[in-house]
């Protein structure tokens, strides 16, 4: 029996295969990636290591075995079709009859364009007839933290939210939720919708920021239109920027709110809360 985990060097993964090893021996997990001079830590440290691919199907024949427990990182290959790359590992773990499949996705209230790769996901993961888990991960504080440098550079935070608010947590906080259904039990066929637990509006985080830098940073509201080509013009494609403007509208609706408690549950602390993770950002 092995703790499979594909994506396990980006940027969630990576945080999930280092809480596991707090949890179990190395050698029972696998980390599924595409470069494996990326995971030559993880193999240093006697995770065991397989190369395969979302676009390649025959690379994932017989990667899997029975009794393994799965988690499927959902792709960032927007352009690729995320749904039919999912479904080459719901395809490959169905064949191989694993114990769990659990995969990360978005929200149920989420209404926007990226939901929709999700809700087809989690309908192939449901319909394979495999126990599984839908970890419903809400926003990240590192969508916004890891963009500082504009934000200070130009003293403001711009966004089409309007006075929405967002219940964001750190990527430790969403593996350590998928950490404990893939080490724990009684998780089958269940449903966790997460979120961190204090939610946040954009006038907020403008605010947190000029406190913590002690220069002013103000909230620039815009349209989503205006949006999209504030984005574009910064060289995001059309194509992602009309997602991420997708997303402040589906934030302006109060679709990022969860307020489900779960995640902390799952986790067993609090969530981090959003004004430590501004904090180490402007450190660093």
């Amino acid at each position: 029996m092995s703790i499979v985990v594909t994506g396990a060097t980006g940027n969630l993964g990576r945080h999930v295969v280092e809480q596991l090893l707090e949890k179990v021996p190395a050698g029972q997990i696998t980390a599924v990636v595409r470069n494996e001079e990326k995971a030559a830590d993880f193999a240093a440290r006697g995770v065991k290591i397989a190369l395969a691919d979302y676009n390649d199907p025959a690379s994932f024949d017989g990667l899997f075995s029975a009794g393994d427990k799965v988690l499927l990182v959902s792709g960032n290959e927007f352009d690729k079709g995320r749904v039919q790359q999912h479904q080459v590992v719901i395809d490959a773990a169905k064949a191989a009859g694993v114990a769990l499949l659990a995969y990360t996705s978005a929200p149920g209230s989420l209404s926007a364009a990226l939901a929709d790769d999700h809700r087809g996901t989690e309908q192939a993961v449901t319909g394979s007839g495999l126990p599984y888990v839908l970890l419903r991960n809400g926003w990240y504080h590192e969508n916004y933290t890891e963009q500082l440098a504009p934000v200070l550079e130009h003293g403001a935070v711009v966004g089409a939210a309007g006075e929405g608010r967002v219940s964001s947590a750190s990527r430790a906080d969403y593996a350590a939720a998928a950490v404990a259904v893939l080490t724990g039990e009684g998780h089958e066929n269940k449903t966790y919708e997460l979120g961190g637990d204090e939610a946040w509006s954009f006038a907020e985080y403008a605010a947190e920021l000029s406190r913590q830098t002690g220069r002013e940073i103000v909230y620039a509201p815009v349209s989503v239109d205006a949006y999209v080509g504030i984005l574009t013009g910064a060289g995001v494609p059309e194509p992602l920027a009309a997602i991420f403007a997708g997303v402040d509208a589906s934030i302006e609706k109060g679709e990022l709110v969860v307020s489900s408690g779960d995640l902390s549950r799952l986790a067993g602390r609090p969530t981090t809360p959003f004004a430590e993770a501004i904090a180490a950002a402007v450190k660093n």
